[in-house]
Formats: structure tokens, sequence, C-alpha cells
């Protein structure tokens, strides 16, 4: 089948998956999709340039969790991906005030690019956690249309604020210490408490990275399952607890003119617009179109 497709290329590959145009986005075509393919589990590509074959859709309501936002169809995940939200879930409920967790996006059911919001979660590895303890599990789906996560930063980042919790840092913590777990991104004032506040084994903390935004929610991103050849993991995070670079990103935002000033003598060019390509159906793995093919 592979030969097949090495030889038709892909103009005609996007014929055979029912597609009037090469130029098709990629995002319509995995956006229309309501149902995950009739294919044993697998991902292609990598978390911003990929797809999900057999994905497995979280279910909307569990003993310790519910999946919020119902409408976006994005509870759709790798069987692993599954699995893990299933255990951190459990483990929260066992925090005081907390039954549980309320799950944002994972993916998309056949993963791919989305119409609207995330680059990432294409391939059914990245999960957002809300910050918003799950006080009780037995929203209707209306409420979880309606209801919002709750912000846990202060100063734009830099800091926690009085939402933050310890038992957000046990939860935090008790997913990077899963060994499928690669990365979890945090606004920077979350990864400096916990560095400050951890006194045991420091090794996890090297998964938790800081990044922008993300004081709604955590984002979890899962390894490449075994087995997967087609999956691209991400490098691996610098060696190292991550603190101290944590902590420069608090200083940047507290200090945002101790950045270097450019060279008044440098020759001036007109800054080139950012523009990011929307990818169609050519621009991602070649099984991807198999994927979308699929019943």
């Amino acid at each position: 089948m592979i030969r097949l497709f090495a030889f038709l290329g892909i103009g005609a590959l996007c014929a055979l998956a029912g597609q009037e145009s090469a130029e098709t986005l990629a995002k319509q075509l995995f956006g229309a999709k309501a149902e995950a393919s009739r294919q044993k589990p697998a991902v292609y590509g990598s978390y911003s340039k990929g797809c999900a074959a057999g994905s497995v859709q979280l279910p909307e309501t569990g003993p310790t969790w519910q999946a919020m936002r119902l409408s976006r169809n994005r509870n759709w995940g790798h069987p692993h991906t599954i699995e893990f939200i299933e255990k951190l879930s459990a483990f929260a409920a066992k925090q005081p005030g907390w039954k549980g967790l309320y799950i944002g996006d994972i993916s998309q059911p056949r993963g791919g690019p989305m119409l609207s919001g995330h680059r990432s979660h294409q391939i059914g590895l990245d999960i957002d956690v809300w910050m918003l303890p799950a006080s009780r599990v037995n929203l209707s789906r209306q409420k979880r249309e309606n209801i919002s996560s709750i912000s846990l930063r202060r100063s734009n980042g830099a800091y926690v604020n009085d939402n933050w919790s310890r038992a957000h840092h046990r939860i935090i913590k008790q997913a990077a210490k899963d060994r499928r777990v690669a990365r979890i991104f945090v606004f920077p004032g979350a990864k400096v408490q916990m560095c400050n506040d951890e006194k045991g084994n420091r090794k996890y903390l090297r998964k938790i990275r800081p990044w922008w935004g993300h004081h709604y929610h955590f984002h979890v991103r899962l390894a490449c399952p075994k087995g997967n050849r087609n999956c691209v993991n991400q490098s691996p995070p610098p060696k190292g607890d991550g603190c101290d670079e944590a902590r420069e990103w608090v200083n940047n935002i507290l200090n945002p003119g101790q950045a270097k000033k450019p060279d008044p003598n440098a020759k001036k060019t007109k800054p080139k617009p950012k523009t990011r390509r929307e990818y169609v159906l050519a621009d991602l793995p070649q099984q991807c179109v198999s994927v979308l093919q699929s019943p």
C-alpha cells in the first residue's frame, strides 16, 4: 500500500481521499470527521504536524473525570492517553476538595490540524487539564459548555495567586512522574513555586516547562508509544530541574526593560510579516490519507 501511495503521488492521494482539491486545508478535512478511523491505534507525524488512527474517545463522564466543551468533539486520543487520564484523575480525586479532573482538549477523532485554537494536539498525545478543582463530576452538557476554569497566575504569570494550592502541586507532580509523560507546560510562576516548595526528589521537575499562557490549564504531552515508528518525539528537555530557566522567565516578565537593547548603529531592515501557512493534506505524513479514507 505504501508503494502504491508513493507511485500515485500526493495529488492522486488527495483524489483517493475524496477531496476536490489538493489545496483543501487539512484542518477542514480532519475537522469534518466525527468519529475515529476503524484502524489499529497508531500515531503519524509530530504533535504539531500529524494525525492519529484508531483513536479512543474519552467517555464524557467517568468516576473521577468529566470531558469539557463537548461540542468541540476533541475528547479523542491514543489508548495510552485515555489510560493516563483515568489514572491521574483517580489520584486527583484523593485530594481535598477534588472529585477528580476536568479535561479540556485532547484531539479530534482522527487528530490532524484543528479548525480553531491549538497548533499542537494533532496526534492524540496532548491533554489540557483544567486548573479548576473538580468539586463535582455530574455537570450537565450545557454546564460544561458555559463553565470556565480559573486562572492561577499573578503579575502576568510571574507568581501564583491565591487559587494555587498544594493539591495543584501534587497533581502536576504525579503527572510528571508517569513514565509516559514527556513534558508538562505551565506558566512560569507555577514552575518556580513548585521549585521553591519541593523538598524531596526533584527529578520530575525537569519535565515541567514554563510556557506562555497555561494558567487556566496545564498541558500534558505524552511521549510516542513504543512501536510507533512513524511518531516523532519532541527533543528531550535540557538536563537538570529547569528551575533556573523558570526563574529567568519570571525575571524577564518582571523586568522587561532588561532585555538586550538593539544596536542604534545597526542597519535597519523592514521586518517581514509573520505569517503561518495553513497545512494542506500534502504537508502531513502520507499515512494521514488512509486515516481520512478509513470508514
